[in-house]
């Protein structure tokens, strides 16, 4: 029952029923299933029987002493004549017997395993999770999570917090550059790029995971009965790191075949344009930075937020942070299937994050996208 609603304003008959209808959600569903464990426990006892009498079938005696009898009657008859006719007898009719045996077996495995998938969907349907389970609506749980301007407001306190730096790092022009980052100690990092990758990129990751969420695997009829008792099967949804979507995004568009085409690899070559003079469109330049950063990343075993991290400062460098996370806010398939109803990507299409974004698309940057690795390539150069 909702307790925050006016109770006091309700006629007694209209309270009645309400108590009523709450009471029912709790003690019908386990009147229900002690009538489906009764009926379950029949069905198995059946098969029981039906597995003994299969068992029967394949060991019957009767065959194999009537096979011997003939055997021993067919040996000599009562004057001493040895009878070939009835001696070739038992060959000729056990094989029948065993075909008969094994076609019988063959049949009652096949009803077997009919009737456990029919037990299994039944009690998936009948028995599962869901079943009994008071509706999610029914309570407004969880609304502290679901509000997403605290998230909003870091979102703009570290662009304001990126662009100061770089304005101050440039007073005179809009080209922004890590100061001597040759001359940096390895993993060394200046104040402008630690606060692109430790504030301006953990507020886009916090701000793009709100409502995300991976979907849970199908599982097999023969765990489903169980697996409301399992934690691993638990109804609530994955977590899913922001990264991960960009990388299904790669994925979903054929990345590697694109960045793998003998075009693509002769413009990387000899530093010439693909499409005959034509800019790169932003899908292009998205899936191949999405590209560089798993090839560069993913064999140092480097984590999600690093490679997030190293994809954040090539949009800045490049100058397309906003047209490249537009792209996978207007990517509806994977809006659909990952994140909640109630996110603040399906709520708002990003739309007011994208406006904060802006505020950097005219600077230009040179930051390091290869920090979480610089270190692993030299030491894995030098020996």
């Amino acid at each position: 029952m909702n307790l925050n609603e006016d109770i006091s304003s309700l006629s007694t008959e209209e309270l009645r029923q309400r108590v009523d209808a709450a009471v029912a959600q709790i003690v019908n569903p386990a009147r229900v299933k002690e009538q489906l464990v009764e009926q379950l426990k029949t069905q198995i006892r059946d098969l029981e029987m039906f597995i003994d009498f299969i068992q029967d079938e394949v060991g019957n005696p009767l065959q194999t002493d009537n096979g011997h009898c003939e055997c021993k009657a067919g040996g000599k008859t009562g004057n001493g004549s040895t009878r070939t006719g009835s001696s070739r007898l038992p060959p000729r009719n056990s094989k029948p017997k065993a075909e008969d045996v094994k076609k019988v077996r063959e049949t009652g495995l096949h009803l077997m395993r009919r009737a456990l998938a029919v037990l299994q969907i039944f009690a998936v349907s009948q028995f599962g999770c869901a079943t009994g389970h008071i509706p999610q609506t029914l309570w407004p749980t969880g609304q502290a999570d679901r509000d997403y301007s605290p998230l909003l407001k870091r979102l703009e306190v570290s662009v304001d917090r990126v662009k100061q730096l770089a304005l101050r790092q440039q007073p005179y022009g809009h080209v922004i550059t890590s100061a001597n980052l040759q001359d940096l100690s390895l993993g060394g990092k200046d104040e402008l790029t630690t606060a692109v990758r430790k504030e301006l990129t953990v507020a886009m990751r916090d701000l793009l995971a709100h409502g995300l969420y991976a979907p849970s695997p199908g599982m097999s009829l023969v765990m489903a009965p169980i697996a409301c008792l399992l934690p691993a099967f638990s109804s609530a949804p994955e977590a899913m790191h922001p990264w991960e979507l960009f990388v299904k995004y790669y994925h979903a568009k054929n990345g590697r075949a694109y960045v793998d085409s003998p075009a693509r690899k002769l413009s990387q070559s000899f530093a010439l344009p693909v499409m005959g003079g034509t800019a790169m469109t932003p899908k292009q330049s998205l899936l191949t930075a999405i590209h560089m950063v798993l090839t560069e990343h993913d064999p140092f075993k480097r984590s999600a937020d690093s490679e997030l991290k190293a994809l954040v400062c090539m949009a800045l460098n490049e100058q397309r942070l906003v047209s490249w996370v537009n792209l996978i806010c207007k990517s509806a398939s994977l809006i659909e299937r990952h994140y909640q109803p109630w996110s603040y990507m399906a709520h708002t299409g990003f739309e007011s994050a994208l406006n904060l974004l802006s505020r950097l698309s005219s600077l230009k940057f040179s930051l390091p996208v290869d920090l979480a690795v610089r270190q692993l390539k030299n030491i894995k150069d030098a020996f």
